[in-house]
């Protein structure tokens, strides 16, 4: 089991699984800042291999780039497509205006949301995934189905009056759109805990147009573990196993970002069809418990996924584990000073506006990419930054937002990528095993009938 050390003072299990859920509670709007109040750190030895890593890497991401491989890495985002798996913008539709679409014109740049068609061209943009986000704390009110399809809702509205896109559902759908000089459209669902259980709940998101569900999200659920939670599953309950093959039968993606290491592994032994992360890093890079260990990456090629990098900055940097340790100390003295959550977190919001977290550049996001390819290989690399605000520090820096893709592909072509290498991980990649996926789909439904049954909803009471 990998070594994975709660961010918060000695403490009893129970006790922390409480501050967690006060936490959570607090800030159950943003999960960023959900995210920043509880960081968790992976083990000395990798923290310490990170440090040494970090030292030949430059501070500054914005640095100026050859106007050539700019170009270059440009036009073959063009032709690839550029495919990436996971934006958050149906959640901040929902967030600033209710799901009121009126409210923008996407046609133009709009300053308060991660994405617009201008900024998507710029960036360009050939295919997106729009998650679908609902806290997984609505476990436990029994609303996460519901929010699930209030997002649903907004995202596909959101596709169908905006000329400039078009709803996928297939590997073919994406080309056809691409050439036709259109963004094409696709669903991933950041959650097992939406579906409430049930498969028709998943049969119908994939009648929707999702084409992956991330199996769980923060914490655990009641068939699989996530990788920042306590372990109580140990990988995938027989439910679990039956609802990856589900999707297998379906033709949509088991997405294993999020998920335990044991989950990984467990999905990775049952799945008859390739896998992805959908918006994932390099444990060897940034141990954080998010990242995907060597072991998994190793079984990429026999599975055919694909991991799919992301750019935000806690999963980026390799100096963040040093950070988290700093923070670790800072909260720990504030548990000894105060004895009210108000007053600790206060104080740790003081301790972190005088302690920047460590962003990550650019060149942090490209060593990634380069260690996914070694250990996997470059048929299992691809793009999933995760844009979900627009605070200009959320993501490594030079990567701020939609428009900075082709900065990214310029530092590969700088160190040595090739044309191909580039039109792979842009998207062709994912293109690749999305076909393979639909074709095991294809069998599957000729020999399988749907999985009809609920799952036992023990583990959250109203």
């Amino acid at each position: 089991m990998d070594i994975i050390q709660f961010n918060i003072i000695d403490c009893s299990i129970n006790d922390r699984k409480l501050l967690i859920e006060k936490l959570k509670e607090r800030f159950l709007i943003s999960r960023r800042r959900f995210l920043e109040q509880t960081s968790f750190l992976g083990s000395s030895a990798l923290f310490a291999q990170s440090l040494f890593a970090s030292a030949a890497i430059a501070s500054d991401g914005t640095a100026a780039v050859d106007p050539k491989l700019l170009d270059r890495a440009k036009a073959l985002l063009e032709k690839a497509p550029l495919i990436d798996t996971h934006n958050d913008l149906p959640s901040m539709f929902l967030e600033t205006k209710a799901g009121d679409l009126t409210s923008f014109d996407m046609s133009k740049v709009q300053p308060t949301l991660c994405a617009d068609v201008p900024r998507m061209r710029e960036g360009r943009i050939g295919a997106q995934y729009w998650s679908i986000f609902v806290e997984s704390a609505t476990q436990k009110s029994h609303t996460s189905l519901h929010e699930a399809l209030r997002e649903f809702d907004v995202a596909l509205r959101f596709i169908q009056s905006t000329p400039d896109l078009e709803q996928a559902r297939t590997a073919d759908d994406i080309d056809r759109i691409h050439k036709a000089g259109r963004i094409a459209c696709l669903f991933g669902v950041e959650g097992g805990h939406m579906i409430e259980n049930s498969p028709a709940a998943l049969r119908t998101f994939y009648e929707l147009g999702a084409r992956y569900m991330t199996l769980t999200h923060w914490d655990n659920i009641d068939w699989a573990d996530s990788a920042t939670d306590r372990p109580e599953r140990f990988g995938l309950t027989e439910f679990g196993e039956k609802i990856v093959k589900e999707m297998n039968r379906l033709g949509m993606f088991a997405d294993i970002s999020h998920v335990s290491p044991d989950t990984m592994r467990d999905t990775l032994r049952v799945t008859r069809a390739p896998v992805i992360f959908s918006h994932s890093n390099a444990f060897a890079i940034d141990p954080h418990p998010r990242s995907v260990p060597d072991d998994v990456l190793q079984r990429m090629p026999a599975n055919g996924g694909v991991v799919h990098v992301n750019f935000i900055r806690e999963f980026v940097s390799p100096l963040n584990p040093a950070y988290q340790e700093k923070r670790t100390a800072a909260l720990k003295n504030l548990h000894a000073r105060f004895d009210t959550d108000d007053a600790i977190t206060k104080g740790i919001a003081a301790w972190e506006k005088e302690n920047a977290p460590p962003r990550g550049t650019i060149s942090d996001v490209a060593d990634h990419i380069d260690h996914i390819r070694k250990v996997a290989g470059i048929d299992h690399v691809g793009i999933g930054a995760d844009f979900d605000d627009v605070a200009l520090d959320s993501m490594a820096a030079g990567l701020e937002n939609v428009t900075r893709y082709p900065y990214l592909f310029a530092e590969l072509l700088h160190r040595g990528y090739s044309d191909e290498d580039v039109l792979k991980i842009a998207g062709r990649n994912h293109l690749r095993a999305l076909r393979q996926m639909e074709k095991v789909a294809a069998e599957l439904r000729k020999t399988e009938a749907p999985f009809i049954g609920e799952g036992v909803k023990a583990k959250w009471t109203s």
